[in-house]
């Protein structure tokens, strides 16, 4: 029987994903086997000896020590496309309305609200204070071409506007699902001169800490609009201040508020509504759960941000040995030869890792094993963690 903890309220269809007859599955079990989580912090959780893996319901990891998980052998899943139509959806929303001055609108409607018949005077008198253009026409430019920004850039496109799309990373598969007439930029510094507008759709790293900032914006047009629905820490707070006040950047959308953006000129602030969907929870949590299943029952790594991927089918009657371990010469013949010793046929084999990381991750199917055989290889010099499959 296998332990699952609940952290924070996780949407019961992800929740149902778990077998019941093999799986308990509550916020109260005590020695888990795995972890899921949406928000709560977890570093200085005391993890058990019994943890496999920890799966967040949703696509940034900051709130799970990751590194120190990846030392102890911990897996750490993230779901990441499952929240991406609805932070689309949003980024939609925020083209217009950093576009057109709706919410300006909609405040000056209630202040007037009180003027009985006048009403319909005011409105004609004072609508011309919130016009703005329209995207047709428009360039956007679209950094990161992930899941959340290829939907973006077809959208964009289809809407009319010209876009242009930077992802240095970007994969064949996601290449093939965007749009013609999607224009591919060299550089960020290419989005930056062509775009009216900006939005943002990568990681936090420390190559993209503050990447919008006082230089970065001098090279972009007057006027631009500039939309954060990815990590705060993008972008420099006081730079981007200091651009709306001179009017170097019309409008800074952005959905990760604080003490210096909220409430100040030219900034629309959401408070973190990018995945605040039930669809969305619902999609995160079902991913989040099939990845501790798939992981807890058949030793798949899929989604992980601290292990590299893995899967491989299973077969009946076949035994599976997992490990974790350093990526040093001749891991695999040790390995390999203690199997061997024990006369047992290896069936099966996958071994890797992530080019330039000291960690990787091996699956053995065997004709039989032992937990003897687990035993000897934990001594191994550079394993973190084995475990076996029957």
């Amino acid at each position: 029987m296998y332990k699952v903890k609940l952290l924070n309220n996780i949407a019961k269809q992800g929740v149902e994903t778990f077998n019941r007859e093999n799986y308990a599955v509550s916020a109260d079990v005590e020695e888990p086997d795995a972890i899921l989580v949406r928000s709560a912090k977890l570093h200085d959780y005391a993890f058990g000896d019994n943890l496999l893996c920890i799966a967040r319901a949703g696509v940034g990891t900051d709130n799970i020590p990751v590194g120190q998980c990846a030392d102890l052998g911990i897996a750490v899943f993230n779901t990441p496309g499952a929240n991406s139509e609805a932070v689309k959806e949003l980024v939609l929303a925020a083209l217009l309305l950093s576009s057109r001055d709706v919410l300006g609108g909609i405040d000056y409607i209630k202040s007037i609200a009180g003027s009985g018949d006048e009403v319909p005077a005011l409105v004609e008198a004072g609508k011309n204070k919130f016009t703005g253009p329209e995207l047709e026409g428009k360039t956007l430019g679209v950094v990161g071409l992930g899941a959340v920004g290829a939907k973006i850039a077809n959208d964009a496109a289809r809407l009319g506007m010209n876009v242009y799309g930077f992802d240095p990373y970007l994969s064949v598969d996601a290449a093939w699902g965007l749009r013609t007439n999607v224009l591919k930029a060299d550089d960020l510094g290419a989005i930056y001169r062509a775009s009216d507008y900006i939005t943002l759709h990568v990681p936090y790293l420390d190559s993209t800490h503050h990447m919008i900032n006082r230089d970065t914006i001098a090279q972009m047009k007057d006027g631009v609009r500039i939309i954060n629905l990815a990590r705060a820490e993008l972008v420099n707070d006081d730079d981007i201040l200091a651009a709306l006040a001179s009017g170097k950047v019309k409008t800074y959308f952005t959905d990760f508020p604080n003490a210096k953006t909220a409430g100040a000129h030219g900034v629309i602030a959401t408070p973190h509504l990018g995945a605040s969907t039930p669809e969305s929870e619902e999609k995160c949590a079902v991913m989040a759960a099939a990845s501790i299943v798939d992981y807890l029952e058949n030793g798949n790594i899929r989604n992980s941000v601290n292990m590299p991927p893995a899967t491989m089918p299973r077969y009946p009657g076949v035994a599976r040995l997992c490990v974790f371990h350093h990526n040093v010469p001749d891991m695999i013949a040790k390995m390999s030869k203690l199997v061997s010793s024990q006369d047992i046929n290896i069936e099966n084999m996958l071994n890797t890792s992530i080019r330039g990381h000291e960690l990787a991750y091996t699956m053995i199917d065997l004709s039989s094993a032992t937990d003897a055989l687990v035993s000897s290889v934990m001594e191994l010099d550079g394993v973190i963690r084995a475990r076996l499959l029957q």
